[in-house]
Parts: C-alpha cells; structure tokens; sequence
C-alpha cells in the first residue's frame, strides 16, 4: 500500500513538472520563420555546391584543368576535361561535371585547387525529385551567368 502511495504521488509530481516545462515553453516567443515569405540569411561559413570561380580580367573560369580537384574528391564526384588551344599558356576548362548527389561536401576539392578556381557557393534552398538535375554542368552553369 505505501509503494503505490509513492508511485501515485512520484507520478503526480513529475506530470507537475512536465506541465511547468509546457507552459514556460508555450509563452515564449515563437522562433520559426514563415519560410517562403522570409528567409534566413546562410552564415557565412555555410557550404552549397562548389561553383567555379570567374576570372574577372577575361570573363571565363579561373580553372584550367589540372584535375587536382578530382583526384583530391573522396567520392569521386568530379569530373573535368580541358583543351589547350593554340596561342594559350595553359589549357582551358572544357566540361566540369559535380554530381552533387554524391557529394559529401568535405572541401577537399576546394582545398586542392592551386588557383582558388572553386568555391562553395551559397545555394541552399535546392530541392527536386529527379536525380539528374543534380549533375551540374559548371561550366555551362558559369556561361548562364555570364549573360
């Protein structure tokens, strides 16, 4: 009899607590956001899928396809083809693939590239239900830009 005396008032006690925890919560403000009519500004370390770098002399990309970024990609998500075209130093970006339905996002493609030719972008609010729209083509994606 004095054990369910103890379960009774042990259980009353600890509902007073939840119920106390509940109503300090239910007047604080609200801290949500009304998503498509506001949006939260991305801190500034925040990483998107990596973009290519434009150089701001020529208007194309800084990259030039030594492909360090792909050897340096754990998941192999990368793809990049150049050509060397007569009167250049060096060869230019022909095709950058990233397969962001791979990607891990560790960085260290970004921390490979000798020239800053990548960086991750600020995209966040990206979302589709068919897979091929996340094979990005960043150099055409560059070229849109452009215009």
């Amino acid at each position: 009899m004095r054990a369910t005396l103890r379960e009774i008032v042990l259980g009353c006690r600890s509902l007073l607590v939840g119920m106390r925890v509940t109503m300090v919560e239910f007047f604080k403000p609200v801290v949500t956001v009304p998503y498509p009519h506001e949006a939260l500004r991305m801190p500034e370390r925040y990483r998107g899928p990596i973009e290519l770098v434009r150089d701001p002399a020529t208007g194309r990309a800084i990259c030039y396809a030594c492909q360090l970024c792909a050897r340096a990609c754990p998941s192999g998500c990368i793809t990049v083809e150049g050509v060397k075209r007569e009167g250049e130093r060096r060869k230019r970006v022909t095709q950058y693939q990233l397969d962001f339905s791979l990607c891990s996002l560790c960085g260290a493609c970004v921390e490979a590239c000798p020239d800053a030719a990548i960086r991750f972008s600020k995209r966040y609010n990206w979302a589709t239900p068919h897979k091929e729209e996340f094979l990005l083509d960043l150099v055409r994606q560059l070229e849109q830009e452009s215009r």
